[in-house]
C-alpha cells in the first residue's frame, strides 16, 4: 500500500524519490554481492567459481555467509557486533510489519476473523514453507507468487485506465513531504537480506548474481511506480490522506486489489524470513561446530572427497533421510526463533506496522545495507593494497574466477570516492530520520 505521505507529495517528487532510493539500494546490493563472493572465494566454499548455477538440489549443502559474518571478517569484532544488532532489529521489525499488514488485509478479505489471528496464520503458513521446503522449493513458490502479483498489478492498471485513473502525471509537487516518506520507500524496496542467500544459491557466479539483483529489484520499483500513479490518478483530494482501497471499492473488484496487497506482503515476508532463518542457521551451526571442531573438520574432509556425511542405510554415498531430518530440524528451530516473537509483537502492539516500518527503513536498513557495505569494501580494498585496516592477518590476493573475470577492484582510485559517496549518503539518511523523529516527538509533546 502506498502511504498517504508519498501520494501527498505528488507523482514527480515521489517517483524521483523512489528511483533515487532504488538506484542507491541496487548499488549497495551489488557491493554486498561483490564482498560476499570475495569472502566465499577466500573460504573456497564454492565447488566452482562462477560455474554451474544453484538450484533446489543444493539445499542440503547451501552455505550462506551472512552480513554479520561479512562485517566480522572485514571490519573485526566491532563490525560483527554492529551488523548483528542492526540485522536482528531489522529482521524482527520487518517481520512485525509484514505480520501486522497481512492480518489487516486478511481481516478485510475474510470477514469475522480478527487481525491477530489471520496475521499469525498467514505468517505461520509461510514459515512452514521456508522451514520445510528449503531454499529451492521456497524460491519456486515465491516466483509463482511474484508472477501472480505482476499479473494482478497489470489487471489493476488496465481497470484504472478504464475508469479514468492511472497513466497520468498529476500536477501537484510537494517536495517537502518527501523526507518523511523515505523510511517506507526504503522499507518497500530493500531486498538485501536475500543477497547472501543468492550468492550461495548461484554458487558465487557474479554475472548471474548481478543479473538477478538488477532484474529482481525492478519488479518492486515498477510495482510501486504504477501503484503510485493509480493512487494519484484516482484521488480527488490528496490532502485528506484517503486509503487507495476506499477510492477503488466502487470502481473494480475489491478482492483483486486486496489479493494484490496480500501477495506483495507475502513475497516480501518470504524473502525476509528466508534470509533471517539462514542467518540463525549459520549462527546455530557455528555454535555446534565450535563444540566439536575435530568432527567438523572430518565432515568437511569427507565432503571435499565426495563422501556422503549422512549415508543411507544401504551404504550409498548420497544424502539419506538422516541428513534431511537434521537439516529440517535446524531450519524449524531457526525459523521459529524469527517467527514466534514477531507474531506476539504484531498481535499485542497497537499501530505496529507504522512503528516497525519507521525503525526498519529509517535506521536498521540504512545502517546495515547503507553504511556498512562501503566500510567493508574499503577495508578489503585497503588490505589488498597493503595498508593496515584491521582485517585478518592473512593475505587477500586479487583473484580471477575460472572464466577469467576479475573481481571488482576496490583499490582503484575511482572506487574509493564512490565508496565515500555511498557512505555519506547513508549517514545523511540516518540523520534525516533522526530529525524527522525529533520533529514528531516535539509535535506529540506540544499537543
Amino acid at each position: 500500500m502506498i502511504s498517504p505521505i508519498i501520494t501527498g507529495a505528488g507523482f514527480i517528487p515521489s517517483a524521483a524519490c523512489m528511483v533515487t532510493c532504488w538506484a542507491f539500494l541496487v548499488a549497495e546490493a551489488l557491493l554486498i554481492a561483490e564482498i560476499n563472493v570475495h569472502l566465499r572465494r577466500r573460504r573456497d566454499k564454492d565447488v566452482s567459481h562462477g560455474g554451474g548455477g544453484g538450484g533446489g538440489d543444493l539445499d542440503l549443502d547451501l552455505e550462506v555467509i551472512s552480513v554479520k559474518s561479512m562485517a566480522q571478517e572485514t571490519l573485526g569484532a566491532w563490525g560483527g557486533h554492529l551488523a548483528t544488532a542492526a540485522y536482528l532489529f531489522l529482521s524482527y521489525t520487518s517481520m512485525v510489519a509484514y505480520a501486522s499488514k497481512s492480518g489487516e488485509v486478511l481481516s478485510r478479505l475474510v470477514a469475522g476473523v480478527p487481525e491477530p489471528v489471520s496475521g499469525a496464520a498467514f505468517t505461520a503458513a509461510l514459515a512452514l514453507l521456508v522451514a520445510g521446503g528449503g531454499t529451492g522449493v521456497t524460491d519456486r513458490v515465491n516466483q509463482l507468487l511474484t508472477f501472480a502479483m505482476i499479473g494482478l498489478l497489470l489487471a489493476i492498471e488496465v481497470s484504472a485506465v478504464a475508469v479514468g485513473g492511472g497513466l497520468s502525471l498529476p500536477a501537484n509537487a510537494n517536495w517537502e513531504q518527501v523526507p518523511a516518506a523515505l523510511p517506507v520507500i526504503i522499507f518497500t524496496l530493500v531486498f538485501h537480506d536475500m543477497a547472501p542467500v543468492i550468492c550461495a544459491y548461484l554458487e558465487g557466479d557474479l554475472a548471474r548474481i548481478r543479473l538477478s539483483i538488477l532484474l529482481g529489484s525492478l519488479v518492486p520499483l515498477v510495482s510501486l511506480l504504477v501503484w503510485d500513479d493509480i493512487a494519484l490518478g484516482l484521488a480527488t483530494d490528496l490532502t485528506r490522506g484517503l486509503d487507495i482501497l476506499d477510492m477503488l471499492k466502487t470502481d473494480w473488484s475489491y478482492t483483486v486489489v486486496e489479493t494484490f496487497s496480500l501477495l506483495a506482503v507475502g513475497t516480501s515476508l518470504i524473502g525476509t524470513l528466508l534470509g533471517a532463518s539462514q542467518f540463525f542457521i549459520e549462527q546455530l551451526t557455528n555454535v555446534a561446530s565450535s563444540s566439536s571442531a575435530r568432527e567438523h573438520v572430518n565432515v568437511k574432509e569427507k565432503i571435499n572427497k565426495g563422501i556422503g556425511v549422512f549415508p543411507k542405510e544401504d551404504g550409498s554415498g548420497h544424502p539419506g533421510v538422516a541428513a534431511i531430518l537434521e537439516k529440517n530440524r535446524l531450519s524449524y528451530i531457526a525459523t521459529g526463533i524469527v517467527v514466534v516473537p514477531t507474531m506476539v509483537i504484531a498481535a499485542t502492539v497497537p499501530d505496529s506496522f507504522s512503528i516497525a516500518t519507521d525503525i526498519a527503513g529509517g535506521y536498521c536498513m540504512t545502517i546495515l545495507y547503507g553504511v556498512l557495505p562501503p566500510l567493508m569494501a574499503w577495508a578489503i580494498g585497503s588490505k589488498l593494497s597493503g595498508t593496515s585496516t584491521g582485517l585478518a592477518d592473512e593475505e587477500l590476493p586479487k583473484e580471477r574466477d575460472r572464466r577469467g573475470e576479475m573481481e571488482w577492484d576496490m583499490t582503484s582510485a575511482s572506487a574509493k570516492p564512490v565508496l565515500v559517496g555511498m557512505g555519506v549518503f547513508s549517514v545523511l539518511m540516518v540523520l534525516e530520520q533522526m530529525f524527522q523523529d525529533f520533529l514528531s516527538f516535539n509535535a506529540s509533546v506540544a499537543s
